[in-house]
C-alpha cells in the first residue's frame, strides 16, 4: 500500500490526491518509488525537479561537473549563486528547497561500466538525463538486463525525442539503434547549439513518462518514439517494434554485461574541452601568435559554423563549417600550410584528421581554440 502521508504531504499534494488517478493511494506509490537520473544539467534539471514536486521519495543524481556560467542558459536546476559548486550538491539543494519530504542521493562521479551496478542498485527507474551516446547505450543496456525501464530524452538545437524502453515489455533501445555511431559523426550541444527552452519541454516529457510508469497510470511511450520540432510546435508518433535479432533483448542475446561505452563509442562520457592530436599536429596560441608574425604565415581556417563568427574571429581566415569540409578540399592548395582552429580544439582536430586523409601534409590545429587564444593571447576576445 505504500507509506503513509503526513498532514503536511496531504496538504502539500492536495490536488494530486484529488485526482481519481492518482489519489491517496497514487500518491503513496510516488513516495515509494526511487529514480535515478544520470545528469542534472539541460534535461536533468526538469526532470529532477518535477520528480521532486511530485513527491518521488527517493531520487538519486549522477554527475561529475561543477555549475558554469554557460549552463545557465538552460540547466534551470543551478543558479548564478552556485557557480563553481558540484552539479549533484547545487541539484541536491534545489531539490530539498522544493520538496523537503523527500531523500536525494548523490553521485559525484562519471557513471561507467565499473561503477553502473553499483550506483544504479535499489533504484525503480532509470532516466537518461546527459543525452551523450555512451550513457545512452550503459542506461539501456543496464535496464534491459536488470528488467527496469529507461526513461529516454534527447536534444538538438530546436529538436527533442523521448521514448520509454522496457525489454520486459517492448524494444529497448538497441533495436532502433544497434550500434553507436561513427565516432566524431554527432556534435556535442557545446558545438552545435541547444535552444534554451527545449530540454525543459523534453525534460518534462521525461518526468511526466516517469509518474505514469510508477502510478502505472495511461500509456507509457514503450514502443513509441515522440518527436518534436519546437520551430514549427509539431509533435510526431512513431510506432517501434522489438527486433528479435537484437544482441541484447533479441531470441539470442550477445550482450550479457556492460561495455566500456566511452571507448566502444568513440565519444566520450565526460568533455575534453581541448582535444589532442599529438605528434607535433598540436599549435599552442602563443606559438600560432608567433607564426602569424612571420614572413610566410599559414593559412587560417575556420571550422566554426559561420554564425559563431558573430562572437569572436581570427582575421583573414577561411571559413569552412566541419561539415562541408570535405566537398571543399578540392578548393584548396594541398602544398599550402594551414591551421584549422574552432572554439576548443574538437572540431579542428577531427577537421585536421580529414585534411591529412585527403594527402594534405602541411596542416596543424590550435589547440584549445579560440578559448584558448582569447586566455592566454587576446584577452579582448570573447570566450563561450
Amino acid at each position: 500500500m505504500g507509506p503513509e502521508l503526513t498532514q503536511a504531504e496531504v496538504f502539500r499534494y492536495a490536488r494530486h490526491l484529488v485526482i481519481p488517478e492518482v489519489g491517496m493511494e497514487g500518491q503513496r506509490k510516488l513516495k515509494a518509488a526511487s529514480v535515478l537520473i544520470v545528469g542534472t544539467g539541460g534535461l536533468g534539471s526538469p526532470i529532477s525537479l518535477y520528480l521532486a514536486a511530485a513527491g518521488v521519495g527517493r531520487i538519486g543524481l549522477v554527475d561529475y561537473d561543477v555549475v558554469d556560467e554557460s549552463n545557465l542558459q538552460r540547466q534551470i536546476a543551478h543558479g548564478t549563486d552556485r557557480l563553481g559548486m558540484l552539479k549533484v550538491e547545487s541539484a541536491r539543494k534545489r531539490l530539498l528547497e522544493l520538496n523537503p519530504f523527500i531523500q536525494v542521493d548523490v553521485y559525484n562521479e562519471v557513471f561507467s561500466a565499473s561503477n553502473a551496478q553499483a550506483i544504479a542498485s535499489g533504484y525503480d527507474i532509470l532516466v537518461d538525463g546527459t543525452d551523450n551516446f555512451p550513457t545512452r547505450y550503459l542506461l539501456n543496456d543496464l535496464a534491459a538486463l536488470t528488467g527496469r525501464p529507461y526513461v529516454y530524452g534527447s536534444v538538438f538545437r530546436f529538436e527533442g525525442q523521448v521514448s520509454v524502453f522496457d525489454a520486459r515489455q517492448g524494444p529497448c533501445y538497441r533495436c532502433l539503434f544497434p550500434e553507436p555511431p561513427p565516432p566524431d559523426s554527432v556534435p556535442s550541444c557545446a558545438d552545435a547549439g541547444v535552444f534554451g527552452v527545449l530540454p525543459g519541454t523534453i525534460g518534462t516529457i521525461q518526468a511526466t513518462e516517469v509518474l505514469k510508469l510508477i502510478l502505472g497510470i495511461g500509456q507509457p511511450l514503450i514502443g513509441r518514439l515522440l518527436l518534436y520540432d519546437a520551430l514549427d510546435m509539431s509533435f510526431e508518433m512513431i510506432t517501434l517494434r522489438k527486433n528479435p535479432q537484437c544482441k541484447l533483448c533479441g531470441d539470442n542475446p550477445q550482450i550479457t554485461q556492460l561495455i566500456d561505452y566511452e571507448a566502444f563509442c568513440g565519444v566520450p562520457a565526460q568533455p575534453h574541452p581541448q582535444a589532442e592530436v599529438g605528434e607535433g599536429l598540436d599549435l599552442s596560441p602563443e606559438e600560432l601568435a608567433q607564426r602569424l608574425q612571420s614572413a610566410n604565415p599559414p593559412v587560417l581556417v575556420d571550422v566554426r559554423h559561420p554564425v559563431e563568427s558573430q562572437i569572436s574571429a581570427l582575421p583573414g581566415a577561411l571559413q569552412i563549417p566541419l561539415e562541408k569540409l570535405p566537398q571543399k578540399l578540392h578548393e584548396l592548395n594541398p602544398q599550402a600550410e594551414y591551421v584549422l582552429f574552432c572554439r576548443t580544439g574538437v572540431r579542428s582536430a577531427r577537421a585536421l584528421k580529414m585534411m591529412q586523409a585527403a594527402g594534405f601534409q602541411q596542416v596543424r590545429h590550435l589547440k584549445g581554440g579560440l578559448n584558448a587564444w582569447a586566455e592566454r593571447v587576446d584577452p579582448h576576445m570573447l570566450r563561450y
